[in-house]
């Protein structure tokens, strides 16, 4: 009898790390890709109200502020990144061609971090300051995340597609000024 509920409680058990290890590494989204393709925001303007001589007139239209490229850390990542101002005035981060592996709760951050090749630069991007700008919408293609009002691009110099689950840069990249 003793030895039936050991048995059981050892089932259980195991059960359990089992259900906890496929709930915390979510091992099928190595081989479950989301493509996303999103174009990029048009801007707010409306066409009843034309500008008054005493207004500037509005840009023609959107402004790259900042751009880079990805490099790989953690997991192979390749792709570019735009920060665009749009005739509005708003800001947005776009992503365009991204690829990179699909993972528990990735996030892109804005970060104030440098881009470092290899392992050195897989944890860094928590160590100071950080915008999170939401949840990676999917693992490949083209996406945008609106900036929020007052972030300060001077400060923010880096885009990390980072991993809350397992505190960790899957990749990179280094943000340079717009090319005159």
């Amino acid at each position: 009898m003793r030895k039936k509920s050991a048995i059981s409680v050892g089932l259980a058990v195991g059960t359990l790390l089992v259900a906890a290890g496929l709930y915390w590494f979510q091992p099928w989204k190595l081989w479950v890709d989301e493509t996303v393709r999103e174009e990029l925001p048009a801007a707010a303007v409306s066409p009843s109200s034309p500008a008054s001589p005493d207004s500037p007139a509005s840009p023609a239209g959107p402004k790259v502020l900042a751009s880079g490229t990805f490099i790989s850390h953690e997991h192979p990542t390749e792709g570019k990144v735009r920060i665009v101002e749009l005739p509005d005035g708003s800001r947005t981060l776009r992503l365009e061609g991204l690829d990179t592996s699909s993972g528990p709760a990735l996030r892109v951050w804005l970060t104030d971090a440098p881009v470092k090749e290899g392992k050195d630069g897989w944890h860094v991007f928590d160590d100071g300051a950080y915008v999170s700008l939401g949840e990676l919408k999917g693992n490949k293609g083209d996406q945008n995340y609106a900036l929020p009002a007052g972030v300060d691009l001077n400060r923010y110099t880096s885009v990390s597609i980072w991993c809350d689950r397992f505190d960790v840069s899957f990749g990179a990249a280094e943000l340079s000024g717009a090319a005159a």
